[in-house]
């Protein structure tokens, strides 16, 4: 079909846009366009909605978990298409406030949330971190997308009392509505040199198959072949 439309389409002699030339774009426009988007729509999405830590910071694309995420499901033979909506630097507000365009965009079928860091490195109020978290875990539960809630701790700069509340707010919100939890993503990775980056906060490539390590036992129940 569409070796016949091309050799149509060349076969018009004249310069002028003809009727049958204007069908011809148009089908050939609407094949060509049509078809990347039937093959997106046949895969579940799992959208990953974090900070640098799910952006990749300082790393190579290939490196991050995400994508060592999205070759496992391929190798295991789980067909989902992973989109990483992360963004380095991330709060739980500036989470929020994108997070309805950007579940309206994606329309997946997991969420992976993975925010909170940056609030807790910040020393922000922890109940605005929590309320921020509890919005993003409500508007995805009410449209009946999966939640799979990613946690973190933080090093005890703002004293004892703040930290404990920080890593306390992920279980919190995990029992109260029903939502798998990976306790804390960077477990085997945190305070080992050699795992992180040169800026002692971020981890570097070796460190990300052990992040996924982390986070496929809890994720894969919610998967389906």
């Amino acid at each position: 079909m569409l070796f016949r439309l091309f050799l149509m389409f060349k076969s018009v002699a004249k310069p002028v846009v003809t009727a049958e030339r204007m069908v011809i774009i148009s089908l050939l426009s609407m094949i060509f366009v049509a078809w990347p988007t039937q093959v997106m729509a046949a895969k579940p999405v799992i959208l990953i909605y974090g900070d640098s830590l799910s952006a990749g910071y300082g790393l190579a694309q290939h490196q991050g978990w995400v994508t060592l995420l999205q070759n496992k499901l391929e190798t295991e033979h789980y067909p989902y298409t992973v989109v990483n909506a992360s963004i380095s630097g991330e709060t739980t507000s500036g989470g929020l406030s994108r997070f309805a365009s950007t579940l309206a965009k994606i329309q997946p079928e997991i969420v992976l949330l993975e925010l909170g860091a940056n609030d807790g490195l910040r020393g922000l109020p922890l109940k605005n971190m929590a309320d921020n978290l509890e919005a993003i875990i409500k508007k995805t539960k009410k449209i009946g997308v999966k939640v799979l809630l990613i946690g973190m701790r933080i090093p005890p700069n703002y004293g004892p009392q703040y930290t404990q509340q920080f890593s306390n707010t992920y279980p919190q919100l995990s029992k109260e509505y029903q939502v798998p939890l990976v306790s804390f993503m960077l477990e085997n990775v945190a305070a080992k040199s050699q795992l992180i980056q040169d800026d002692g906060l971020h981890p570097n490539a070796l460190a990300q198959s052990l992040i996924l390590d982390n986070i496929w036992p809890v994720l894969k129940p919610l998967l389906k072949k």
